[in-house]
Formats: C-alpha cells, structure tokens, sequence
C-alpha cells in the first residue's frame, strides 16, 4: 500500500497539541487592521483550537501530524 499524503496547504495551517486537539492561527489579523481596535488585533495574535465539529476532518487530511 502506498504511503498516504499529507495535505501540504494544511499542514503549514494547524499543528497538533500533546493532549492532541488541533491548534490554529486566527483568521483577520493581516491587513485591513487600521479600522479594527487595538484589543481585537491583540487577541488574533494568541493560537486558538480548531472547532470538535471540523477537528476529525482535519487530522485526515494530515495523517502523520
């Protein structure tokens, strides 16, 4: 059987904790930021989790995270 592949786009997006949930980077904080406040962009530099509904999804498409 061959070696499955790893989904390159997602692998540079999500990286597994030790307790094995699925951390992620928040989305908004790249450009456009002059609009938004000062707490809202500091609070899109902490990693969150990705969400239980979409976390199985996730860890098939990366099958050696």
């Amino acid at each position: 059987m061959p070696k499955m592949k790893t989904n390159r786009g997602a692998a540079k997006r999500f990286k597994l904790t030790a307790s094995g949930k699925v951390k992620r980077n928040k989305a908004n904080a790249s450009h456009i930021l002059t609009k938004k406040s000062t707490k809202r962009k500091r609070k899109f530099r902490k990693a969150g989790l990705v969400d239980a509904s979409n976390e199985k999804a996730i860890k098939r498409i990366l099958p050696y995270a």
